[in-house]
């Protein structure tokens, strides 16, 4: 069971207080689970490895992490695209375990039977994990997987459906926590308010309408739509129209894909 002072105790607070959280995290994984390392990332688009506030990796400096090439998932360039443990975050939001015969969930997603476990144990540095998604604001994905030593565990039903839940907020309240300290700000514009008919622009221009398009649509001339499309792009200090869209998804005003 999860008490309140675990979560308190992964929070990060400020820069000094990394390395703490990070041995608290340690701690309740292992007296959960014994003998397992996590390997965290704040973005799982970046090359950037979580460090201290002194530089020093997490990985190595309170994780159980080496430097052999075995271990150093870190130094991995194209990981985020080759190894099915990040792709699998893209597409999932709750804890999962997973080994070379594909993920598991906490709720059905039939999108975690498509993606490519061939190989697996070669392109996830591991076996098996519980892997917790961490989905932040701006569309940020950071991620932990925590992976037992023992090589040959592979079968994590049980620990999973034990202990996954509050690994998942362990995880989330520490990735995040590190993420809010240690990382610079996302360059977005605050305290932005579109008006209904900017977001309704935009709405549209996110499906591939032309601005002539547009004022067909909603019955408005062309010379009005662009007038709301670059009020939107000044409000949202984007340089074009796709990045106004971009950033106005990140800000939760339109939904991309649907």
């Amino acid at each position: 069971m999860l008490e309140s002072k675990e979560l308190a105790g992964v929070r990060v607070r400020s820069p000094e207080g990394v390395k703490d959280a990070a041995l608290c995290l340690k701690q309740a994984i292992v007296q959960r689970l014994g003998d397992w390392r996590v390997a965290t990332t704040s973005n799982i688009a970046s090359r950037r490895a979580m460090c201290d506030a002194d530089g020093r990796l997490l990985a190595t400096e309170v994780f159980g992490w080496t430097e052999r090439a075995e271990d150093s998932w870190w130094r991995r360039q194209r990981l985020a695209l080759e190894s099915p443990l990040p792709t699998a975050c893209r597409y999932e939001s709750e804890p999962m375990w997973c080994n070379a015969l594909g993920f598991r969930s906490l709720s059905p997603n039939p999108m975690l039977h498509r993606i490519d476990v061939s190989d697996f144990a070669r392109r996830a540095f591991c076996n098996a994990a519980i892997v917790v998604p961490v989905h932040m604001p701006f569309g940020r994905i950071g991620a932990a997987s925590v992976v037992p030593r023992d090589a040959s565990l592979i079968d994590l039903e049980r620990p999973f459906s034990e202990h996954g839940e509050a690994i998942g907020q362990l995880c989330r309240t520490f990735v995040t926590s590190h993420a809010n300290v240690m990382d610079e700000p996302s360059r977005l514009p605050v305290g932005v308010t579109l008006s209904r008919r900017e977001v309704e622009c935009l709405r549209w221009a996110a499906v591939g309408k032309t601005d002539l398009e547009i004022g067909m649509i909603i019955s408005r001339s062309r010379a009005t739509i662009r007038f709301h499309m670059h009020n939107a792009t000044a409000k949202l200090d984007a340089v074009s129209r796709s990045q106004a869209v971009f950033k106005a998804a990140q800000l939760g005003y339109i939904s991309l894909g649907h």
